[in-house]
């Protein structure tokens, strides 16, 4: 992998959050950890000198038998793929793979990737024209391929996009968590999925291993609109492999690792080791952006006065000569007190997005009770949902939740099931019920 030079990397910043009092013989230590980086990314897909080679993007599109119905479907899909083409940034390495039960380079067609360039680009919107619905569904080959396609190029920051229609019917289960397993960690890729005859927690199972974003695009025709949005979003990562390093003291141990901001992600199990009572969370690719996270630890019991580092925050990224660049750090303390008013108080940003953790969790659990016919329970946790999306101000879920069920009394969570609601409605809540608002200042 390219190196980075200080000079090309944004400048990152942590920032946490916490109350920072525990009772005598507490032991659970919450924050909201901050991460921004600034001086780098959103260009608005000007060029960056010297920096677009570094980068490399495999658009995936779905031209199974399925895409064909109705017509308009692939019309749109190849109409997004050249708006996104257009997007690339001069110097950017890209491809475009046409997936089926299998996974064919479309362009540039050599094993290898193409620098964006005006002629490289006609030529690949030229080679579009020839994408044909036909076949089935793979998505594990196509990630594959891409992956080959992103390794044998010499580029830091390495990205995917992918769209289907449909169901993974052509290869076992097992064949793509595989395929997810040997991608993670080499590039990042964001998911869509077109219309509504595709497995909402396939899709978001493949954007949540590959550290990227999902939605559902109903419509076909919204498509080109949302293919410049990603790739705009794309051209935008300016370092890639960012990695929130925790350190914690003897006897103390990580509970679990969240991003919480802007969507909910647990990274709990994807801690890599890299040292003694230390270990590394994925975070994937950073432009000018900024999430939180929410770390909780839990250390030994202490009586009254006591003071201890609960956890080192650091944000890292490895060098090619196996040495690694701390960007930023922050510390998460723990202070035993007996005053019953500050070990109490919750930090308005834990409780903020506890919330929101909520909010996704009873919003998916809703949905599968009322899939499964427990009309009972799906009315009780969509109820919660309402309840909690008003309370944090989550206006867009609130108005994802109003289209499945009726709400009396949102404050309270008072809500009817909808006799019948549009698969659409329901897929988009299922697909964005992870979004979270940031905490109100």
């Amino acid at each position: 992998m390219p190196s980075l030079s200080k000079s090309n990397v944004p400048q990152f910043s942590v920032d946490v959050y916490q109350n920072e009092y525990l009772p005598e013989g507490g032991r659970e230590v919450n924050a909201i950890v901050t991460v921004t980086s600034t001086g780098g990314g959103t260009s608005g897909g000007r060029p960056l000198p010297g920096d677009a080679a570094a980068a490399g993007v495999v658009i995936m599109v779905d031209c199974s038998g399925s895409m064909e119905y109705p017509p308009t479907k692939m019309r749109n899909a190849r109409d997004a793929t050249a708006v996104a083409i257009d997007t690339l940034r001069d110097g950017v390495s890209f491809a475009v793979v046409a997936g089926t039960h299998q996974a064919r380079e479309v362009y540039p067609a050599n094993g290898g990737l193409a620098v964006a360039d005006p002629s490289t680009r006609a030529q690949a919107k030229q080679a579009l024209r020839k994408l044909t619905a036909g076949g089935g569904t793979a998505i594990g080959t196509w990630l594959r391929l891409a992956d080959r396609l992103l390794a044998g190029s010499d580029v830091a920051i390495r990205h995917g996009i992918l769209l289907t229609d449909g169901r993974n019917e052509h290869e076992k289960p097992e064949d793509l968590h595989s395929a997810l397993d040997a991608c993670s960690g080499r590039f990042t890729c964001d998911a869509r999925g077109v219309g509504t005859d595709w497995e909402v927690k396939e899709v978001t199972g493949i954007a949540s291993a590959l550290l990227g974003t999902v939605d559902i695009v109903a419509d076909p025709a919204g498509l080109a609109g949302d293919f410049q949005a990603m790739m705009e979003n794309a051209m935008g990562k300016e370092v890639a492999d960012v990695g929130l390093r925790l350190w914690t003291p003897q006897n103390a141990e990580i509970a679990f690792v969240k991003q919480v901001a802007p969507t909910v992600e647990d990274l709990t199990e994807r801690r890599a080791r890299t040292g003694p009572r230390m270990g590394d969370y994925p975070t994937g690719s950073w432009g000018d952006e900024s999430r939180d996270y929410h770390v909780c630890v839990k250390v030994p019991p202490a009586v009254v006065g006591q003071e201890m580092l609960a956890a080192r925050v650091s944000l890292v990224l490895p060098e090619p000569d196996g040495t690694t660049q701390v960007l930023a750090q922050g510390l998460v303390r723990a202070l035993w007190t007996d005053d019953m008013a500050a070990s109490t108080r919750i930090s308005p940003q834990v409780a903020h997005y506890t919330g929101q953790a909520e909010l996704a969790q009873a919003i998916q659990q809703g949905l599968e009770a009322r899939k499964s016919g427990d009309l009972d329970s799906a009315t009780a946790k969509l109820g919660r949902a309402v309840q909690l999306a008003s309370a944090s101000g989550n206006e867009d879920t609130a108005k994802l939740l109003a289209k499945v069920v009726d709400v009396v009394d949102a404050v309270n969570g008072t809500v009817r099931l909808k006799p019948k609601v549009a698969d659409a409605d329901e897929m988009t809540l299922e697909t964005r019920s992870t979004k979270t608002v940031r905490v109100k200042k």
